[in-house]
């Protein structure tokens, strides 16, 4: 009974810690509106399927059950990664436990979580990459319980839970090469003669299968995907940018991660998880080599948190100094809170970043793909100018007499998904867009032809406007800071020919390039 109490004692702060952390993401849910990722992501719950364009279907699955529970609110978008928040607090704590630490590596490893700016921004939105650093440490978690206890039922779970992770993002693979490369060179290769290793392998690889399935009846799309991400994004990534990054993404939590890198690789008292430690070097380096976007990494950070905890344990000797880290990592962080998390009201960020900008010329998350500088970080940006154009398309649908004889055009997925999302309490359709997943929905006929399109682009297009009699501009997003900023919406009215020969030979035209 005794060990039973002390146990929960010890566990009080964790689960204080977790909870906080969720607290402090639901408290900030409203100071920004959705994300253009996220109104992708949500859309996705519309057609729950075992595959999507450009991702794995777990975040699909997610979308169908919180919006069918909680319905179509940012409340319902941001619970979840609220949630999950905590469980990487107590995640992270726990292997710091496994690691060898006591309770201050512990409480130190959730406060190394919580201030990390890679988990203050990830777990405030709605995308497969908090459920992927979830998985991550997950993997990472069990693979340590293994050599802790020799327990093949960890070997098992291993290639189950890894089966349920490539359901979610496919990066993860890296993590699986790297651990698998320094395994088979190690002490620990005997791994690959056990009976419950193929076991969960075998799990992990029906897990998986639905998903391979569709890969290829679908062509697998993957494949262009990640050609298209390596021509338009991928070949710019600047290398020195990548490596910078992987010390300013944990923000002052980097005290712990260089740490806990340094401690596996040279501490005596870690060498049997060593192993662990190089294979968190080898995916940052595979990443690098291929170019991959510094953000990749971010898995390996809450294992190299929790180690870098369990190093400053063994490490500070006197009390005083072990109180004093946490407190000045926590100080430190404060002042630097919305870089991470929108704490603020959009004019308010503006001006945060604004004076960042002219006290220290720093200009960190303004600089968008494209290179320019804009007033907030692209990602506030992004979360920018929805609200406004949903009501400006309610405006336009309001406008329409035979709403059966019409539909609403999307050019991009973000401006899709605030449409079908948003719009969900306007009442307003799903939309149409050849951009993203929504071109596996997109209507081949309509029944009866269409007779009004409502039309959202930048500016209207020259086939649109030769079609139609009648264009009228209803309105445009008018928010500055959005990264939207000027998109518009027309209503195009009084087709000059059958509206579905247009769409037959637009639809040809696409599947012939």
């Amino acid at each position: 009974m005794r060990s039973y109490k002390s146990r929960i004692s010890a566990d009080l702060p964790i689960i204080f810690l977790a909870i906080f952390n969720i607290f402090i993401h639901l408290l900030v849910i409203g100071n920004l509106g959705f994300h253009r990722d996220e109104l992708l992501y949500f859309s996705l719950g519309q057609h729950p399927d075992f595959g999507f364009a450009t991702v794995p279907p777990m975040i699909g699955w997610i979308a169908w059950l919180m919006q069918n529970i909680f319905g179509y609110s940012l409340f319902a978008v941001r619970l979840l990664p609220a949630i999950l928040s905590g469980v990487l607090v107590i995640l992270a704590a726990e292997i710091a436990r496994e690691l060898g630490g006591t309770s201050y590596s512990r409480i130190l490893s959730g406060i190394g979580i919580i201030i990390s700016g890679f988990v203050l921004r990830t777990f405030s939105l709605f995308m497969p990459v908090f459920i992927d650093v979830l998985f991550w440490s997950i993997i990472i978690y069990l693979f340590i319980r293994f050599i802790n206890t020799s327990s093949d039922r960890y070997l098992i779970l291993l290639g189950i839970v890894a089966g349920f992770s490539l359901l979610n993002k496919y990066l993860i693979g890296v993590l699986f090469i790297s651990l698998v490369i320094v395994t088979a060179r190690g002490q620990n290769r005997k791994i690959f003669k056990s009976r419950s290793f193929w076991i969960g392998a075998l799990g992990g690889l029906i897990v998986f299968l639905p998903n391979l399935i569709w890969q290829i009846v679908n062509g697998l799309p993957v494949i262009g995907h990640l050609s298209e991400l390596w021509r338009t994004q991928l070949t710019h990534v600047d290398k020195v940018s990548f490596l910078l990054e992987q010390l300013i993404m944990p923000s002052w939590a980097s005290v712990l991660t260089i740490a806990g890198l340094l401690y596996l690789l040279l501490n005596k008292n870690a060498e049997k998880f060593r192993f662990l430690g190089i294979a968190s070097i080898l995916v940052i380096a595979i990443i690098f080599v291929l170019r991959g976007k510094g953000y990749y990494t971010i898995g390996v950070f809450p294992f190299l948190i929790a180690a870098g905890a369990v190093s400053y344990e063994k490490g500070l000797k006197k009390r005083w100094k072990k109180i004093a880290l946490p407190i000045v990592l926590i100080l430190l962080t404060i002042p630097m809170l919305p870089i991470g998390l929108p704490v603020f009201k959009p004019a308010r960020l503006v001006a945060y970043f604004k004076n960042l900008e002219l006290k220290y010329g720093i200009v960190i998350g303004r600089r968008f793909e494209d290179g320019s500088i804009h007033s907030l970080p692209q990602d506030y940006a992004d979360m920018i100018g929805w609200e406004e154009l949903a009501s400006i398309t309610n405006k336009a649908y309001q406008m329409i007499g035979d709403k059966k004889a019409s539909f609403i055009y999307c050019e991009n997925y973000g401006q899709a998904g605030a449409v079908t999302i948003i719009g969900k309490k306007y009442g307003l359709p799903e939309a149409v867009c050849f951009n993203e997943s929504f071109k596996y929905w997109i209507p081949t006929k309509f029944n009866p032809d269409i007779t009004s399109l409502i039309y959202i682009n930048d500016k209207l297009g020259k086939d649109v406007q030769m079609l139609f009699n009648n264009s009228t501009l209803i309105g445009k997003i008018s928010d500055p800071d959005a990264r939207e900023f000027g998109t518009a919406v027309y209503l195009c009215e009084d087709p000059k020919t059958s509206f579905n020969e247009f769409w037959t030979n637009r639809l040809k035209d696409l599947s012939d390039h």
